[in-house]
């Protein structure tokens, strides 16, 4: 239902049980403003107990995996440690 959907009925439910004093014969508008704001609470809670479930996190297991070691490139039995990295920017002159 929702938490502000919840608030409307109850609202709503308050107005007719203590605001409005209509006779219609038929319908007590106390008992309507009643039941509204009993639906609204029960929406109310119903909702606070689906997102305060659904917020509770599970831990997962957690697997190791053993990586092998990166590959370093070596030349000439020196083990290279800069790399030179040529970027085109666009409109700096270059074709692209």
């Amino acid at each position: 239902m929702g938490i502000g959907a919840s608030i409307f009925l109850i609202a709503l439910g308050a107005i007719f049980a203590f605001a409005v004093d209509a006779n219609l014969g038929w319908l007590n508008l106390d008992v309507v403003g009643w039941v509204l704001m009993l639906a609204g609470v029960a929406g109310l809670l119903t909702t606070l107990y689906f997102w305060n479930s659904r917020r509770r996190v599970v831990a997962a297991p957690v697997r190791e995996q053993v990586v092998a070691e990166p590959v370093v490139p070596v030349r000439d039995d020196r083990v290279v440690r800069e790399e030179y990295r040529e970027v085109r920017r666009p409109g700096s002159g270059y074709p692209a």
